[in-house]
């Protein structure tokens, strides 16, 4: 995962770094050491925001309300 890639991925979810940190327990300041590449952005972090994403999608298909149109009343 490149800092691109995750800047991304939070963007997709609509999270902060401070979002990621507080869900994950990661330091405050260790996504500005992935950001600017002064340590490497562990595989695990691709794959649970890749798992996020995933539950994301599946909530919005399968549970987040919408509106009923005035033709299914």
């Amino acid at each position: 995962m490149t800092p691109e890639t995750f800047a991304a991925a939070l963007d997709a979810l609509h999270w902060k770094q401070s979002d990621f940190c507080r869900k994950t327990g990661v330091n405050k300041s260790t996504p500005s050491n992935w950001m600017t590449e002064k340590t490497p952005i562990p595989l695990w972090v691709d794959a649970y925001l890749g798992a996020m994403q995933d539950l994301a999608a599946l909530h919005t298909k399968y549970l987040a309300t919408t509106k009923a149109s005035a033709s299914d009343e």
